[in-house]
């Protein structure tokens, strides 16, 4: 019988109690897994679910594995800590389809009787990217993985289960219902940088087998320590415990114990970074650090090969404060005459016609009422921006139009605006319908301040000259900055009202109130109606097969309400209550029937639009223009061929964006020159949140859509940056500029 020799490494017997309990925990799993499952009740549920589908040949998706846990039970990260274990998946996969490394989100970190634990609660998504080979023949592809977890509450039951799942191989890509869900999880993956301005060394040796690590960070990097997660290693143990360092030298210092296992120590550590910048907004990263090392070159350096440092809110240069504000200022006067807000406007013309008649002081009194509500809704919007980014997300402009509930209730919304300016039914002062029908069609003082209210959130898709420029030095500042931006745009854009309400004589020009009037009310309910077309038309994106439809009689249904309220209600004498028990049923249908049960609006099914182009196809726009999706890899693929590519980051609820398509760049002259020149055009479609293309926006100095970058036939090349209102010439000569070093080929 073979005995193991202790005598070389005497203090080893310490790293073996303390993997123990590990230890315990694998042979239980093992012992547990030979049992019937039904001697056991599950408290975890696990499913398996793709991002697409139907992918091409060649493509790419990425699976999760659900684990939704009931109320108290919890399992673990890929480290689980001192004693505990992380899943396991073992996958059974067809030839030609191919996993990469499990993707993991942030655990919370737990501290119980000094162990030291990282857990999932509720609900976590592990994502796994799929790789499909390009020889892979259309039809349908089987997906099996068998999954090993704990699941613990006071005590930790091992368990197992297998997940089924499909996918097809087809030319055209199609996004699953689940596709939103798996990219909200992979968001709270931290993202993988190994040149971070930390360095880590020994500090303190306490006996042969123990030591304690100190990570440093670089003070001129403006970030500070939270904590260090460190990944599982089989020849050495990183405590779960961390000490922060009083800041007695220049680095801020974090201190963990390390157990050694081996013969020599480790010569790198591998864990997730927490870190804290100079806003106070949170950072995580995966990184590799090499013991020794020192911080890598920062900005400072000469070196243009110098490491990348961990991102930050901060600029190099940052412009000045007073100009920021001027822009803001002048971009909220030009948002006057975006077509966004030009709804409001027809509010605006129809308050000035019924106060013509009226004193000074009450105009103005009206007026100040507008600028308010103006102002009020950018406070909110600026105390929204200042929340997601306290949490370390990005926030954008307009970011509001890619939620459907939002798009749901500012559709129906208008579209009561409408049906009251049409004289469907009248706004009474205590009616629930007189609400939503002062956001439009009120001119007392509530009508005042809710047409600031829906001018602002109107206002939110569109962005103006000089507007984006301060709305991208707005997200950069701390919370002071922002709100004190955004109230300077809402001045902006609440000035030309108040001011033509301050001067009567301005208004002189109106006609005088009289039965006109009414004539005049009706053609501007058109215009509201046009905007309701306009959000039905992005609304239905997110509502899957049949959105079409049911919203359409959603809309149907609130107009019969409307009118069943106005003529057999608000107008009809003698007995109401068979009107009234019929809007109560028609409302109770409509919500119950269509809203919730046909369109499920709480969680609706994420959709491509029609005109997305995915990775394996190519989308004809006006002119014979053809689009590819954008992506980084194709942008340098093609850079690398020598080709001239445009860019244009757009969004179906941007007019901007579809203004500058149909005018400047789907146009006869720049397809023309796009084929002179052997130029690609690419689309990255902002219509749904993209996390890709909010970093591009971040890098570029904008804060939302349109985008449109024109990059040079060279690998590395700085792209040229348009601005938000284009021109055919714009286009032209940023393509011209572009291709001014492209080698020309001669036929021979």
């Amino acid at each position: 019988m073979f005995v193991p020799r202790m005598t070389h490494h005497p203090t080893t017997l310490r790293g073996f109690v303390r993997k123990l309990p590990v230890g315990i925990c694998q042979l239980a799993m093992v012992v547990f897994m030979s049992l019937p499952t039904s001697l056991w009740s599950a408290e975890t549920r696990v499913s398996l679910w793709t991002t697409k589908t139907a992918v091409a040949p060649g493509g790419t998706a990425t699976a999760a594995i659900v684990f939704e846990l009931k109320e108290g039970w919890h399992t673990y990260w890929r480290n689980g800590g001192d004693a505990a274990q992380p899943p396991s998946l073992a996958w059974h996969l067809p030839p030609g389809v191919e996993t990469g490394p499990i993707q993991w989100p942030l655990p919370e970190k737990e501290v119980v009787s000094g162990l030291t634990s990282y857990s999932y609660h509720e609900e976590v998504l592990l994502l796994v990217p799929l790789q499909f080979d390009a020889s892979l023949k259309p039809g349908q592809v089987n997906l099996q993985c068998q999954v090993n977890w704990l699941e613990c509450q006071e005590t930790c039951v091992p368990r197992q289960a297998k997940v089924l799942g499909t996918i097809e191989i087809s030319l055209e890509e199609k996004a699953s219902d689940e596709a939103p869900l798996i990219q909200r999880s992979a968001d709270l993956v931290p993202e993988i940088d190994n040149a971070l301005p930390l360095r880590a060394d020994w500090s303190k040796t306490l006996a042969e087998d123990e030591r304690i690590l100190t990570l440093e960070l670089d003070p001129q990097s403006g970030f500070r320590w939270l904590d260090f997660y460190p990944h599982e290693n089989d020849s050495f143990e990183l405590g779960g415990a961390s000490t922060l360092l009083p800041n007695r030298t220049e680095a801020i210092r974090l201190e963990k114990n390390v157990l050694n296992w081996e013969d020599s120590w480790p010569a790198q550590i591998s864990g997730v970074a927490l870190l804290i910048d100079a806003d106070e907004k949170p950072w995580t990263r995966e990184t590799t650090i090499v013991l020794g090392g020192s911080f890598p070159q920062t900005e400072k350096t000469t070196d243009s090969t110098q490491a990348a440092t961990l991102p930050s809110n901060k600029t190099p240069q940052r412009p000045s404060m007073l100009l920021m504000l001027g822009f803001a200022l002048l971009g909220g006067m030009i948002l006057n005459l975006m077509p966004c807000v030009l709804p409001v406007i027809s509010l605006k013309i129809l308050g000035f016609v019924e106060q013509g008649a009226e004193d000074r002081k009450k105009v103005f009194q009206m007026g100040l009422l507008y600028g308010l509500g103006v102002l009020v809704s950018f406070w909110a919007l600026a105390s929204i921006v200042i929340a997601i980014q306290s949490t370390g997300q990005s926030a954008n402009w307009g970011m509001q139009f890619q939620n459907p509930q939002f798009l749901l209730l500012m559709t129906i919304l208008l579209t009561l605006i409408a049906l009251n300016f049409f004289g469907v039914f009248e706004i009474t002062g205590g009616s629930l319908t007189g609400v939503a029908s002062r956001l439009g069609g009120g001119h007392g003082r509530g009508g005042a301040f809710a047409n600031g209210v829906l001018a602002t959130i109107l206002a939110t898709p569109c962005t103006a000259p000089f507007l984006g420029t301060a709305l991208g030095f707005a997200f950069t500042q701390p919370p002071t900055g922002i709100l004190l931006m955004f109230t300077t745009i809402g001045v902006g854009l609440a000035l030309p009202y108040v001011a033509l309400s301050w001067n009567p004589g301005w208004l002189q020009i109106l006609p005088r109130p009289g039965a006109w009037m009414t004539r005049f009310k009706v053609f501007m309910g058109f215009p509201m109606l046009g905007t309701v077309v306009w959000l039905y038309s992005i609304a239905r994106l997110h509502f899957g097969p049949g959105g079409d439809l049911w919203l359409g009689l959603c809309l149907v249904s609130i107009a019969l309400l409307a009118w069943i309220y106005g003529e057999c209600i608000q107008k009809a004498r003698g007995r109401k209550g068979w009107a009234w028990g019929a809007l109560l049923a028609g409302i109770l249908v409509t919500y119950g029937w269509i809203l919730e049960h046909e369109l499920n609006w709480r969680q609706p099914a994420l959709k491509d639009g029609e005109n997305t182009p995915s990775d394996a196809t190519l989308i004809s726009g006006k002119n014979g223009i053809q689009w590819m999706a954008w992506s980084e890899a194709a942008v340098i693929q093609a850079q690398q061929k020598g080709q001239v590519v445009l860019v244009d980051f757009t969004a179906k609820w941007c007019p901007n964006c579809q203004v500058n398509k149909k005018t400047s760049i789907e146009i006869p002259s720049v397809k023309e020159k796009l084929e002179s020149i052997g130029g690609l055009t690419m689309r990255g479609d902002y219509t749904f949140q993209d996390r890709r293309i909010t970093q591009k926006l971040k890098e570029h100095g904008r804060i939302g859509v349109p985008l449109v970058l024109v990059y040079p036939p060279s690998e590395g090349a700085e792209p040229i940056v348009l601005p938000e209102l284009l021109t055919p010439s714009i286009v032209l000569k940023a393509l011209d500029e572009a291709s001014g070093s492209a080698m020309v080929p001669i036929d021979g």
